[in-house]
């Protein structure tokens, strides 16, 4: 074993897949690359995720309580990339990305149409913003893009390395 600096942890520790947030607050939208999230529960479902206070979604979220979290495929890597590369204070990153924003059905911030899934999302616990910029989500709607057979996600491995999912293994699980 050899020392690894601390500041290099975060490349071995991967939550999974880099998602897309997206908010809405004064008829703007936004969105924002994330990929420091987690499952917390399966039902209802939770999902853990840090959201900077310096990132321009941080407000939004803060203040509607509600996001999107869309799932893009790997087809779509470098818009992700080119998405956490700017701020969406000055600039309007559906337009300037070429990514079509559809209304969701139950938070005012839109759903991505080219994301194979999209997952809508309610504020339910905020005792750890302030802390450490964790907000508990809860799922409320979920959609998926059947024309999408087989999405790869990426995957953040730190300093502009991503991993994409590749071969699948089926072990037999006692779970229901």
């Amino acid at each position: 074993m050899k020392d690894l600096p601390l500041s290099e942890v975060y490349t071995l520790i991967e939550p999974g897949p880099v998602v897309l947030l997206t908010t809405a607050q004064h008829g703007r939208a936004n969105v924002m690359a994330m990929s420091w999230h987690m499952m917390v529960e399966f039902t209802p479902p939770l999902i853990a995720c840090i959201v900077s206070s310096g990132d321009f979604s941080f407000t939004a979220l803060r203040a509607t309580k509600a996001c999107v979290i869309a799932l893009p495929a790997v087809e779509l890597a470098e818009k992700v990339v080119a998405i956490g590369n700017c701020s969406g204070r000055d600039t309007d990153k559906f337009a300037t990305h070429g990514l079509t924003p559809k209304p969701a059905a139950k938070v005012v911030a839109p759903l991505i149409a080219e994301c194979f899934a999209n997952l809508e999302c309610k504020v339910v616990e905020t005792r750890l913003v302030n802390r450490f910029n964790l907000f508990v989500l809860e799922v409320v709607k979920a959609w998926r893009d059947p024309a999408q057979k087989a999405p790869r996600t990426i995957h953040h491995r730190g300093y502009g390395t991503f991993a994409v999912d590749g071969d699948t293994l089926k072990i037999a699980s006692r779970m229901p």
